[in-house]
């Protein structure tokens, strides 16, 4: 009887609220996860706006906290071929960066709050901020680049695939 019993109490009190420990909550990262793709456009430094297809992919790992990413986009004149990791902790990103097609690289550095990233990405010849917001399948993300380049701002809009 003593043996059911305390089987009956090791139930009730693993049932109970508080009496285990709560799942830890999805790191920043862990919406991204998986393949995107979508349109924008790009607004050229001599006056030219032309519409942007892009396709990305986002690979997390450590609980929604470390994240690898591929973008890839073009317009008629204009191609990029992002790549970087990142870290989150405490709301701060710390990662790098690399585009392939003009061979720069360097860090990235920013704040992650709720569905928002805001970051900066910088380079030996090459700065530009960097804004992402993700509601469920829906993606923004915009990247201003600082300094005379002849990109002034990329504006693009993803879908989850």
């Amino acid at each position: 009887m003593i043996r059911k019993s305390g089987a009956a109490l090791a139930v009730v009190l693993f049932l109970l609220p508080g009496t285990h420990p709560a799942p830890a909550a999805p790191g920043p990262f862990a919406a991204l996860d998986g393949a995107w793709s979508g349109a924008g456009s790009v607004n050229m430094a001599n006056g030219v706006r032309e519409p942007l297809r892009c396709r990305a992919r986002y690979d997390v790992a450590g609980g929604g906290n470390s994240l690898r990413l591929e973008l890839q986009c073009a317009s008629a004149s204009y191609k990029f071929t992002l790549s970087g990791e990142a870290e989150a902790r405490g709301g701060a990103i710390n990662g790098a960066w690399n585009e392939s097609s003009r061979n720069a690289s360097g860090t990235l550095e920013g704040r992650v709050a709720g569905d928002r990233i805001q970051a900066t990405a910088r380079g030996a010849n090459f700065a530009a901020n960097l804004a992402l917001s993700t509601r469920g399948k829906r993606q923004s993300v915009t990247i201003e680049p600082q300094g005379a380049t002849e990109v002034t701002a990329v504006n693009v809009t993803l879908n989850r695939q």
